[in-house]
């Protein structure tokens, strides 16, 4: 067997461009799977993180589609009102935090942004597991009292030209000109598709409705359940209260949505699902057409090497013997070209990651079912081949020209 594992070494070498030719597909095809693979579970565990920091307990209500004699009047409204409703006389419901969001111009001293201020109730920050690096959060009697308090995110500071946020507690801060005392700066948390709450700044919601934004709706609440046992008890005590606050029959179309945070990570999970199958597919059509090409060119060195296999049969070599050598031959082209395309497929991930910022995960999972393919792409397209050069004749095999 050592004979016959450093003659097909020997083989292969011998023709080193032809053998990096033949193993191309395995290559591109294998780092496209590790990459692309990378890059699915990096976007999966990064998505499944931010959701879980939500809270797998939470709800969020937001406006719908109004209708009135069963037509579309355009986007309805919610106010503070629905947020008061579905906190009194609570079953199923732990806490509730309505919010206002709009961008505003934040000075401070010298400098200025523009910053996304969000106004809601201090249950948010439980909600939402905000914790806190220095200072401390607005009170309910700050938020009744439209106090000018503001907790700012972990790079809101940044955003205003300082290093670290936690230099600004005490300080006072201008929103839309109207001055405001830095109580607290939150942890950072990382950014949330389109948003990012490490920028933001929050208020008390009161502060937002009557001192800077000047309406009464709000753009979503944030409801969180007793546990997630009572997710759907929560959410039919959301449509009851919103539905006798709106004054909607059982009947009529809600003019609200809830969305439920589980519901969408584990649709986020299937999607991912879905899109590995895809990619599955795709890798596995880009091995075939490269185990192809590894049997053309197996083939063609069946057909140059004839003479040398009837000379190795002449000296005493068994079928069996050569049948090995090719298969080692075609498992060496595929294992090395495997190889080849894991280290290409790992860099190239990394070097996403580094340029791109976008999160890459490659699972030793990955990495074993990329060699085993490998390997098993090897025996199976070398079996032709290989059986080829093991029935030749010797005699016909030492005419052959």
């Amino acid at each position: 067997m050592g004979e016959i594992i450093r003659v097909a070494f020997d083989a292969v070498l011998a023709n080193k461009l032809r053998s990096l030719l033949t193993m191309l597909g395995i290559v591109i095809g294998i780092a496209a799977v590790i990459t692309m693979v990378a890059l699915g579970e990096g976007a999966q565990r990064s998505v499944e993180q931010r959701l879980k920091t939500l809270g797998t307990n939470v709800l969020t209500v937001r406006p719908g589609q109004s209708f009135s004699g069963g037509l579309g009047r355009g986007q309805a409204s919610m106010t503070i009102d629905d947020a008061e409703a579905l906190r009194a006389q609570p079953k199923h419901i732990q806490a509730v935090a309505p919010e206002i969001e709009s961008r505003f111009q934040v000075e401070y001293g010298a400098s200025n942004a523009n910053l996304s201020v969000v106004g809601t109730w201090p249950a948010y920050f439980g909600i939402n597991e905000s914790h806190l690096t220095a200072g401390r959060l607005f009170t309910d009697a700050e938020d009744r009292g439209r106090r000018r308090v503001v907790v700012l995110g972990a790079l809101a500071g940044a955003q205003l030209g300082l290093r670290d946020s936690s230099a600004l507690v005490g300080e006072t801060v201008r929103i839309r000109g109207i001055p405001f005392e830095v109580i607290g700066v939150l942890a950072e948390k990382g950014s949330q598709g389109f948003s990012n709450p490490d920028e933001s700044l929050y208020i008390p919601l009161s502060t937002a409705q009557f001192r800077v934004m000047g309406s009464n709706r709000i753009r979503s609440i944030a409801v969180q359940a007793v546990d997630e046992k009572s997710m759907d008890d929560a959410m039919a005590e959301i449509d009851l209260k919103l539905r006798r606050e709106h004054r909607l029959r059982p009947e009529q179309q809600a003019d609200f949505n809830i969305r439920n945070q589980a519901t969408l990570l584990s649709t986020v999970q299937e999607t991912t699902q879905t899109f590995s199958l895809l990619l599955a597919g795709i890798a596995a059509i880009s091995l075939l057409v490269g185990g192809i090409g590894i049997m053309n060119i197996m083939l063609v060195s069946v057909t140059e090497r004839t003479r040398e296999i009837g000379l190795r049969k002449a000296l005493g070599a068994t079928g069996m013997d050569i049948l090995l050598q090719f298969l080692v031959e075609s498992l060496v082209l595929c294992l090395a070209g495997g190889t080849l395309g894991l280290i290409l497929g790992i860099g190239g991930a990394a070097m996403l990651q580094r340029v791109m910022g976008w999160t890459m995960v490659v699972a030793p999972e990955a990495i074993v079912v990329a060699i085993a393919f490998s390997a098993t792409v090897g025996v199976f397209f070398g079996i032709w081949p290989a059986r080829r050069a093991a029935s030749l004749a010797p005699i016909e095999s030492l005419r052959y020209e």
